[in-house]
């Protein structure tokens, strides 16, 4: 029976060794059906298989063989090796096919197609070498086990990983990546570290070489996980921006978005202890670092640590992303079912979040136990000169309030102040941006719309007044030019019939009869189009009655003409 279960338990890992691919690859087909847009989220998942499932592989094999007990106990030294050598050369496979990817996907570093092919063999050859080197150290203890023959099997394994090394860095020196000109500080971190890893590579098989085995493997193998830590942090800030992009379906500027850059912040600071760890600090002094750093800072009688920091920015975060939930159900769901204008719909919704961040702040200091009243008294002076430095920011600020409540404009208004004419675009607690007929924005201190004069076109309605001027020669009919004008305007269909537009014989002037078209439009944004529509009409109608629009004549008279006379006649 335990030959029954050892026999199963070694096919199952030669059947996850052989199959494993082609299972893999059928999922990665089912999910690019079903699943298209998360194809970058699944497939990093997906691709994990290929280091979890060929490492399980070796390990059942392992573990059979070990059952079996028909290799002895040297056998058994060597066998419980393999999958650790295995994890080696599957972790770095995977970590190169994902950094290095083949085809036409330049990768996370940007590389060429050729860069990317060297760098996969390198990393090739460091697993290999550091693998082969983990099974020869298993064969070296089975017999003594002393240092020397320790130092002797390690000494070619240290060489070959430092020519791996120095080929590495040669190659991340002298071969920029296309982001380098998007991101020239990404570039001169991997010129750095390629740097680095040939002063490595050039230190460790000397000190190897001269029987500093300790300090050699000292130097080598922390550089190697070092780059294969970076390497996945790469991989999972890479991961959390596809997340991101998923959910939020932006794609431009994704990875230079907050989240993403706070994911990536985390990242680093985390993995400070690995690597601390890896270059050979002790455990206790990270957990005592840690310590003091939990303590906090004290500042008067208060003490502010980081977890009161953390629980300030998490109730903090709640309670803004639920004031942001509020306001977007009050927008699309309950406040259009509503009489309100779009105005004061935008001033409710403007008004929650205020006090929604003004609540989840006072949440976030109650709940993380802060003691500000030794604060009071700072504040309190400072008050005096921040009142003096920031009166016109309060007095805007309050001029928001004002408009948000009072809506003398709103969003969508077509105003003129201080000579910029436009839309309303935004209305915040400091500015109002205003989108003029030439499409630019013109942002307007509140304080100007509260305490200035403001003409506000479409208040309450769009109905408003053109006003449209017209001159005709002396000697012209007026009863004729006055009915034409009036069947003119009365036959637009923006103009209003009640009240009925006028036409008015308003004075003579210098060089014409003057009238006026005085009409309510139905909407007066289209004012500029409907002046235009009447002014076409009449000069049509004008030309077909025979009636003269003038223009303006000036007389020139000479003083002395006859002194022109020997300038034109100088015989």
């Amino acid at each position: 029976w335990d030959w029954f279960v050892a026999t199963a338990i070694i096919i199952a890992g030669v059947v996850l060794n052989v199959r494993h691919r082609r299972w893999i690859n059928g999922l990665s087909k089912i999910l690019e059906q079903s699943w298209p847009n998360g194809r970058p989220v699944w497939e990093f998942v997906v691709s994990s298989g290929f280091f979890v499932l060929p490492y399980l592989g070796v390990w059942l094999i392992a573990q059979g063989i070990i059952a079996t007990d028909i290799v002895g106990f040297a056998g058994q030294r060597i066998v419980q090796a393999l999958p650790i050598a295995a994890a080696y050369v599957l972790a770095a496979r995977w970590l190169s096919g994902r950094i290095f990817p083949q085809g036409d996907n330049d990768g996370p570093l940007g590389y060429g197609a050729a860069v990317r092919t060297k760098a996969r063999r390198l990393v090739a050859g460091v697993s290999w070498t550091v693998a082969i080197g983990h099974i020869m150290l298993a064969v070296a203890a089975i017999g003594d086990g002393s240092s020397s023959v320790a130092s002797v099997v390690v000494l070619p394994v240290e060489v070959f990983v430092g020519v791996y090394l120095f080929r590495a860095g040669l190659l991340l020196t002298r071969n920029p990546s296309t982001h380098s000109e998007t991101n020239p500080y990404r570039q001169r971190i991997i010129v750095f570290l390629g740097r680095l890893a040939m002063i490595v590579a050039v230190l460790g098989p000397i000190l190897a070489a001269i029987g500093y085995t300790a300090a050699a493997e000292a130097l080598l193998y922390p550089a190697v996980t070092t780059f294969a830590i970076l390497a996945c942090l790469i991989l999972v800030q890479q991961f959390a921006v596809n997340i991101y992009i998923l959910i939020t379906g932006r794609i431009d500027g994704a990875a230079d978005a907050l989240v993403p850059v706070l994911i990536a912040i985390v990242l680093v600071l985390s993995s400070l202890p690995v690597l601390a760890i890896v270059w050979g600090a002790r455990q206790s002094d990270i957990l005592e670092i840690w310590a003091r750093f939990r303590e906090g800072l004290s500042i008067g009688d208060s003490r502010i640590s980081p977890t009161d920091f953390l629980v300030f920015v998490l109730v903090f975060g709640i309670g803004y992303a639920l004031t942001k939930f509020i306001q977007g159900m009050l927008r699309s769901a309950i406040l259009p079912r509503t009489q309100l204008d779009v105005g004061a719909r935008n001033a409710i919704v403007a008004g929650v979040g205020y006090v929604g961040v003004f609540l989840a702040a006072l949440a976030a200091i109650t709940s993380a136990g802060l003691d500000l009243s030794n604060l009071a008294i700072v504040a309190g002076a400072l008050s005096v000169g921040i009142g003096f430095g920031l009166q016109n920011i309060v007095s805007n600020f309050v001029s928001g309030i004002i408009l948000l409540i009072e809506r003398p404009i709103s969003e969508g208004d077509w105003i003129e102040v201080g000579g910029q004419m436009g839309y309303v675009r935004d209305i915040s607690v400091r500015s109002t941006r205003i989108e003029t007929f030439d499409r630019t924005d013109v942002i307007v201190p509140n304080a100007d719309l509260v305490s200035g004069q403001v003409t506000n076109w479409t208040r309450g309605n769009s109905v408003g007044r053109l006003i449209l001027p017209i001159g005709v020669a002396y000697g012209t009919d007026t009863r004729m030019v006055t009915k034409l004008l009036d069947e003119i305007v009365n036959a637009h269909p923006l103009v209003l019939l009640n009240p009925a537009p006028k036409v008015l014989f308003v004075n003579f002037g210098a060089d014409s009869l003057d009238f006026e078209v005085r009409a309510i439009l139905r909407d007066v944004n289209f004012k500029l189009e409907v002046q235009s529509d009447l002014n076409h009409d009449i000069a049509k109608r004008f030309t077909e009655a025979g009636i003269e629009i003038p223009f303006a004549q000036r007389d020139l008279w000479l003083r002395n003409p006859e002194t022109l006379k020997d300038v034109l006649d100088p015989k």
